[in-house]
């Protein structure tokens, strides 16, 4: 009798659970509907151009694309556009680095001579590569060319024969610095023993499903590499001279599911993404590869705590942003430089607009 008692109540509480999660799934899908809506609303409001992705978890809230590829010329950007990810590499590339931690292969604060010894006697650390604190030299500084850009990126010596000599002292003040990067990417190919590109692809690309890519310029054209407003011959040229520090190209989407697999854990543990994303205010909230801050956004009722990795090469950015305690990230890109973008934590420009807008009622 009890048996039968307790069947039949199991038997009444199914509908009842069902139900409840029917109701569940209905609200989750009304927030997601009403983010959307603020979403899409503000993207046109701020005059952002380019390509925009919102997910929440696994559930993408908005995409699309706004304005003109070419200024003043008809069609817009498309889902399938390849785009520079710029300085979302060192993202990328902390993120591998980090993976080499995580297995005891690499020491975040041993000098990195000892995996690059090209690097010689008094070496910054991992640690100091990954928060420009290496003495190293900055491709900045090396004669401009008949452009007037850095002749690093285009027709002067480059690579990590040239970052490497003549280095300072490591440690100090934070210097933004690609040279750092290009030489963390030799030092992952050398203690990987496997090429960048390769290790990108194995550990990042495969996994995640993306077709995101290391620049190859010597790869023949195709709609999903040349676009009408997209990089030029010469300029996938002098974005393939970053390597470690702004070489890789994919679509938003590829982008957006690297942040999906950041926040899953599918990348790293808690553990080392904790590390990672560790901000040292003395470096202006410098985490490893990427900045890491609390900044109020219009409509949240409390600060959020931000993850944010910025990308500018010549005409191209990109803002790539996480909202780890709501799991939300954002990536923009554009064709048309970076000015609007402006400064989260400063309550002002696109990405501050279009963040508030996607994550807070």
């Amino acid at each position: 009798m009890r048996r039968a008692l307790a069947l039949l109540a199991l038997a009444l509480a199914a509908p009842a659970a069902a139900q409840q999660d029917e109701r569940q799934a209905e609200a989750v899908a009304r927030a997601d509907a009403a983010a959307r809506d603020r979403f899409v609303r503000a993207v046109a409001a701020s005059g952002f151009v380019g390509s925009y992705l919102l997910y929440r978890g696994e559930r993408r809230i908005a995409g699309g694309s706004a304005g003109a590829a070419v200024a003043d010329r008809p069609g817009g950007f498309t889902a399938e556009l390849v785009w520079p990810w710029a300085s979302v590499t060192k993202q990328v590339l902390a993120t591998m680095v980090m993976q080499e931690v995580e297995a005891g292969r690499l020491a975040l604060d041993r000098p990195a001579a000892g995996y690059l010894p090209a690097l010689g006697p008094g070496s910054p650390t991992i640690r100091q590569l990954l928060q420009y604190r290496s003495g190293l030299r900055n491709p900045e500084d090396s004669a401009p060319d008949a452009g007037g850009m850095p002749s690093f990126y285009t027709t002067g010596p480059g690579g990590v024969a040239w970052c490497v000599a003549g280095r300072g002292a490591a440690g100090g003040t934070p210097r933004y610095n690609n040279c750092d990067y290009i030489v963390l990417g030799a030092l992952l190919a050398q203690a990987t023993r496997t090429p960048l590109p390769v290790l990108f692809q194995r550990r990042i690309a495969g996994p995640l499903g993306l077709g995101a890519r290391f620049i190859d310029p010597a790869a023949p054209s195709g709609p999903d590499i040349s676009w009408p407003g997209g990089p030029s011959a010469g300029e996938r040229q002098a974005m393939a001279r970053f390597g470690g520090a702004g070489g890789i190209e994919g679509t938003a989407a590829d982008l957006a599911a690297f942040d999906r697999g950041l926040l899953a854990g599918t990348l790293l543990s808690q553990g080392a993404r904790t590390e990672m994303w560790h901000g040292d205010p003395a470096p202006g909230s410098m985490a490893l590869g990427q900045s890491s801050f609390t900044a109020r956004l219009a409509g949240c009722a409390a600060p959020v705590r931000l993850i944010e990795r910025r990308g500018a090469i010549g005409r191209f950015s990109v803002r790539n942003v996480i909202a780890p305690d709501l799991g939300l990230s954002m990536v923009l890109f554009t064709n048309r430089g970076d000015d609007r973008f402006g400064e989260i934590r400063q309550g002002r420009g696109v990405t501050h607009q279009l963040l508030s807008a996607g994550a807070c009622a």
